[in-house]
């Protein structure tokens, strides 16, 4: 199942908490081009703040721009991002 309602938001600190949720769901990075990363989390800003604090190598060494996210109850969590990486195949989600 695609990505429901894709908004793409700058991938800065300043933007990350301004528009992404401290709630539960899956968040995405990636560029106008590639998908870099899946995710779920229990507190999608703080974990995309994670990220931009260089936690995921790979995630860091991107050049990624933008994120997104949906938002996800915890108990869906799993099942949403397997699915949503089977279909896009981030470059870091190996």
């Amino acid at each position: 199942m695609s990505w429901k309602h894709l908004r793409g938001f700058a991938y800065t600190p300043a933007s990350v908490r301004q528009n992404a949720p401290a709630a539960s769901g899956v968040y995405a990075i990636f560029t106008a081009h590639t998908w870099i990363y899946i995710g779920e989390s229990r507190d999608i800003q703080a974990r995309l703040l994670q990220h931009l604090n260089g936690d995921n190598p790979c995630v860091a060494g991107s050049g990624a721009t933008l994120f997104s996210f949906e938002l996800v109850p915890v108990q869906d969590l799993a099942a949403r991002h397997s699915a949503l990486v089977l279909e896009y195949r981030p470059l870091c989600n190996s």
